[in-house]
């Protein structure tokens, strides 16, 4: 029983990651794309949008938390830093030091972020 919830979980998070990713993605697109705003204010932005998107969706559906908002969203928070940070250190790396285009630094760096989020939300955040 509990396998099949962790793979149901899996799914389910997998599920917001991809709605998160794609919402991340299209608001730093729009920013930069469209309305010119710096690189760091639009890879900011983007991840707010897919922070507040994952902490109501994975909260609600995925884990199903009945853990106080405030004690959840505190860990969220802390996951969501460290993994930022790694994710900024890598576009900071790849926009200075690469010839590849800044939206294709952006999509090469939330594939870090994700990484990283996932065990951190599941290791830490969302253990039972």
């Amino acid at each position: 029983m509990i396998k099949h919830k962790s793979l149901i979980q899996f799914i389910k998070f997998g599920i917001v990651g991809i709605s998160n990713t794609l919402l991340t993605a299209l608001t730093i697109w729009i920013l930069l794309k469209v309305l010119h705003c710096s690189d760091y204010f639009s890879n900011f932005a983007g991840y707010i949008v897919g922070l507040l998107n994952s902490f109501i969706w994975n909260r609600k559906w995925t884990f199903e938390s009945k853990t106080k908002v405030s004690i959840t969203l505190f860990k969220f928070i802390v996951t969501f830093a460290i993994s930022y940070l790694f994710q900024l250190g890598n576009l900071y790396v790849l926009l200075h030091f690469t010839h590849i285009d800044s939206y294709i630094c952006q999509l090469i760096s939330i594939v870090v972020y994700t990484f990283i989020n996932f065990i951190l939300n599941k290791n830490y955040t969302f253990k039972n």
